[in-house]
């Protein structure tokens, strides 16, 4: 399956799935452009801006040794940035910044590293910085 994300003033709005086979072209390669004039003509928006969006792609890497696709696959609420040609995550924490190559949000602080691999940590913005979580 593809996936199709719909974009409205930069945002993603929904996300749809796509059978693989309604991407090809006459020659059996798939092609973004086929599948953003499937959704267009199925919901009967001409003009709608739909970007193709992949499951595997997190931080600019493909899970599968594949080639990433826009970064980081879309979640609704997601911004597209079109100079990045990239999916940027609502941003978690104030204190947050954005890595320019992955377009992923890291905190100030790196995430502990700890010899408890049970323990897990939240981040408190209050005190910017992490907490052992006790839930």
């Amino acid at each position: 399956m593809a996936s199709f994300a719909k974009i409205e003033n930069n945002i993603v709005i929904t996300v749809e799935s796509v059978v693989n086979d309604v991407l090809k072209d006459s020659n059996g390669l798939e092609q973004e452009q086929i599948g953003i004039q499937f959704l267009r003509t199925l919901y009967n928006e001409p003009n709608a801006i739909w970007k193709q969006t992949s499951y595997n792609t997190h931080g600019g890497v493909h899970d599968n040794n594949g080639t990433p696709l826009r970064k980081n696959h879309a979640g609704i609420g997601y911004t597209y940035d079109k100079d990045k040609d990239a999916f940027i995550a609502p941003k978690p924490f104030e204190s947050w910044l954005l890595n320019e190559d992955s377009c992923q949000w890291e905190s100030p602080v790196a995430y502990p590293v700890d010899s408890n691999v049970n323990n897990i940590y939240t981040w408190n913005e209050e005190i910017l910085n992490w907490e052992l979580f006790n839930g």
